[in-house]
């Protein structure tokens, strides 16, 4: 355990949350640094884990809350005996408290915080696995980890902030972690420099452990920044890559797409997702109850977990399916019923008493709020999507026509209608927004894409006419100073301005 807990405080030690004090003179042979821990590849796989991790915590709600809370597909349902909620009713109503580019909110610095974990991380393993001898395949498979994870946590970073620090290398002290702020595109630079090396050090999916990241991970994520940069060619040849691989299909039904709390994880149509392990190891999700509408009684609550020991859930639940975009899906769209269900709350102070739910990852599991169902992040219905876009934008739509109808098709649903290149555009968005809907999609969808400004606008207009339809309980509560805010991107965390001269 001493050990365990040295190592978890040695790699954090990029940004400096750990006391490093005890690490100033001169080390016992029973004591760990980076100069006698990273020795042998059994080091290496250790630290490589470790950089996995935070990964659990970002996605365990608060991708959701940032990308999907805050776009016009989830909202919360609001209870006024229970009182504010700011964190996460701010990013519903779009008036994130916002200055000189900085914000209070506390899951913009969750997600920043964490990010920074892994860039840490992966940076103390970069820097000393070269100068290690490990057999060649395994070096080069570690080694491309570490670049994805640090490439993933720069783009995460790059596409909420627009702006952040580019540390390359371990920090050793305090002083050095001030760093000038890069600009969205420094870090999309080195996001693409990152991916494509992992691009070439990683095994396929079938030649590597489950659940690590592969080259068709690495090579996603480089698609996701080219389709950014609007670099069509350069994302299509890429898609192309891994279509061509025969390594991912999509599966049947969509409704066994998801992964179940103990099983169908990185299935076939996994690309990349995060792993959790229901139990007492602390590797849990329980994001699933912090998508539930409330106040929700443990007799209710159990018709959708099936657990042994189903307790009551109070204050406000988050991230609850819009009527928009329950309304966005077509007549016969067989992903509406997997995606969305609904369930009556007695308590609730709603005059409508029935909410919807998200229910691709509502999995039966055994105790309340620990469960092990995989959070998705790349998956290959999203590669299809992401190829029949870069294919259309260079106009060549025979060629885009066929990938999105796989989507289509699978669905349920016939083949689009669309001819023009502006029909087929809009098309392809409606697609990813019913495909990808609750995946923490959807804010860097209307960002990417130009449409932020006009969605939500128009969005807000619709909630504030009709409060009691987006889940008000009166009439005539109105949110505050609603819409106020629909800056692209974050502002940056208060807490770490704090902390440099630079935000």
């Amino acid at each position: 355990m001493k050990k365990a807990l040295l190592i978890t405080c040695l790699l954090s030690m990029g940004l400096g949350s750990c006391n490093t004090d005890e690490f100033l003179t001169v080390i016992p042979e029973t004591a760990l640094s980076s100069a006698t821990f990273f020795k042998t590849e059994a080091d290496f796989q250790q630290a490589v884990n470790g950089a996995y991790v935070p990964l659990r915590s970002i996605h365990n709600g608060t991708s959701m809350l940032l990308a999907e809370q805050h776009s016009d597909n989830a909202r919360y349902v609001r209870n006024i005996l229970f009182g504010a909620t700011e964190n996460q009713g701010n990013l519903a109503d779009f008036n994130v408290p916002t200055a000189n580019g900085i914000t209070t909110n506390s899951n913009v610095l969750n997600m920043y915080r964490q990010n920074y974990q892994i860039i840490a991380r992966t940076n103390q393993i970069l820097d000393l696995i070269d100068g290690v001898e490990i057999p060649a395949a395994s070096k080069n498979n570690l080694k491309g980890q570490a670049l994805f994870l640090r490439a993933l946590a720069y783009f995460e970073l790059a596409r909420y902030f627009n702006r952040a620090p580019l540390h390359l290398e371990p920090v050793a002290e305090r002083s050095a972690s001030a760093q000038p702020l890069a600009t969205g595109e420094q870090l999309y630079a080195q996001i693409i420099k990152d991916a494509q090396e992992a691009l070439t050090l990683l095994p396929k999916k079938s030649a590597q452990e489950a659940g690590r990241a592969t080259s068709g991970s690495a090579g996603a994520l480089l698609a996701n920044v080219y389709m950014i940069q609007k670099k069509w060619a350069e994302a299509e040849a890429v898609l192309k890559t891994i279509v061509t691989s025969n390594e991912y299909s999509l599966i049947p039904d969509y409704n066994n797409v998801f992964s179940t709390t103990d099983g169908n994880k990185n299935n076939k149509e996994s690309v990349f997702e995060v792993q959790f392990l229901e139990g007492s190891q602390g590797l849990n999700g329980s994001f699933l109850y912090g998508f539930m509408p409330r106040p929700m009684a443990s007799n209710e609550l159990v018709t959708i977990t099936g657990t042994s020991n189903p307790q009551p859930l109070t204050g406000e639940g988050n991230v609850i399916p819009t009527p928009d975009i329950i309304a966005a899906y077509e007549a016969g769209d067989k992903r509406k019923d997997a995606s969305v269900a609904y369930i009556t709350l007695s308590g609730a102070l709603q005059k409508d008493k029935t909410f919807p739910y998200i229910k691709k990852y509502a999995k039966p599991h055994s105790l309340h709020n620990n469960h092990g169902m995989n959070w998705p992040i790349y998956r290959y219905s999203e590669v299809l999507l992401f190829l029949a876009e870069a294919l259309m934008e260079q106009n060549k739509l025979g060629e885009a026509i066929p990938y999105l109808n796989q989507v289509r098709s699978r669905a349920g649903l016939a083949a689009t209608t669309a001819s023009s290149q502006t029909d087929l555009r809009t098309a392809i968005y409606q697609e990813r927004r019913v495909e990808l809907a609750f995946e923490a999609k959807r804010l860097h969808d209307l960002v990417r894409t130009g449409r932020l400004m006009e969605v939500i606008t128009a969005y807000g207009s619709r909630v504030k006419a009709d409060k009691a339809k987006y889940y008000y309980p009166t009439e005539g509560f109105v949110p505050g100073d609603a819409f106020t805010n629909l800056d692209p991107y974050y502002g940056l965390p208060a807490a770490e301005a704090d902390l440099s001269p630079h935000f």
